[in-house]
């Protein structure tokens, strides 16, 4: 989702604003990448919209270290990238610390994630915990694994996140990834609701934040291509085929091209919710309802 400059909340200074090389250089994050003036304005996009996501939902309120989730896909690397290329000068006053939770995916490359943190001088941690096994043994021949591997895996990352001091949780969902949710609860699950950009966890010690919130995954995809990461497929959900998500895909894929711009439109329709003219007797109070007397 493009936002005009104007309607942005935050200011941005003309450094800032044009990507200007100053005293500071560039992060190594950056050393590879396409430089160009294609990849220069799909950068300051989506520098723009994690911006405009870590102000409208008063992100870093109370906030000094967080703990962002890598899982060595392009979502998650673009979005250490960001946070990095934000922290780098001095719009990101927060302590960053990177985590992969190895699951135990049989051939599971364990060392290209630490290589590649420790080239760009990212402070991280590794964590193993054989969540595959669980997951291939609690689920039945044929069904996707998804949903138990997804909470299985946030468990274990809530768990580091305390471990390690950080405030929240960091992960790298974007645009589609909140469509898509909302359109699966909307099909199958008879409730409107979505992922939410900023959440508290269920025992209130921990955010989950996701600044990509904005960001589209055409162009999360773009610009980890120009980035060159190291990206690792998931050989346990990416493989499976059939996936009620994937179905949500080509469904908002399919309307897009149609009709295009309408992913924009729906991402705003969820921040513009009108209780009163849903049918959620607990969001709105319709027994107040009254005429006035004549």
């Amino acid at each position: 989702m493009t936002i005009p400059a104007a309607e942005l909340t935050v200011d941005l200074p003309a450094e800032d604003e044009d990507f200007a090389a100053d005293a500071a250089g560039v992060h190594p994050v950056f050393a590879r990448a396409t430089r160009s003036v294609g990849f220069n304005k799909l950068r300051k996009r989506l520098i723009r919209q994690v911006r405009q996501a870590i102000t409208d939902f008063d992100m870093m309120k109370g906030q000094k270290r967080w703990l962002v989730g890598l899982s060595g896909g392009k979502d998650s690397y673009g979005l250490l990238a960001i946070l990095l290329d934000l922290q780098w000068r001095g719009l990101l006053p927060v302590e960053l610390v990177a985590c992969n939770l190895d699951q135990g995916q049989p051939n599971f490359p364990k060392h290209v994630l630490p290589d590649y943190l420790a080239s760009i001088g990212v402070k991280h941690r590794i964590e193993y915990r054989d969540t595959y096994s669980v997951v291939k043994e609690k689920m039945p021949t044929g069904a996707t694994y998804c949903s138990l591997c997804s909470r299985l895996r946030r468990g274990n990352l809530y768990r580091v996140a305390r471990e390690e001091g950080c405030d929240a949780l960091v992960l790298g969902h974007h645009r589609e990834d909140i469509l898509e949710t909302f359109f699966m609860n909307f099909f199958h699950g008879g409730r409107l609701s979505a992922m939410p950009a900023k959440l508290m966890n269920d025992d209130g010690d921990l955010m989950l934040l996701r600044p990509l919130a904005y960001a589209a995954e055409d162009d999360l995809a773009r610009f980890a291509a120009a980035m060159e990461f190291p990206i690792i497929p998931c050989d346990l959900c990416g493989s499976q085929d059939g996936l009620q998500r994937n179905a949500m895909k080509e469904m908002l894929a399919g309307i897009e091209a149609k009709m295009p711009g309408r992913k924009d439109a729906m991402l705003r329709a969820l921040g513009h919710v009108d209780a009163s003219h849903l049918l959620d007797p607990k969001l709105f109070d319709f027994s107040s309802l009254m005429t006035k007397d004549v």
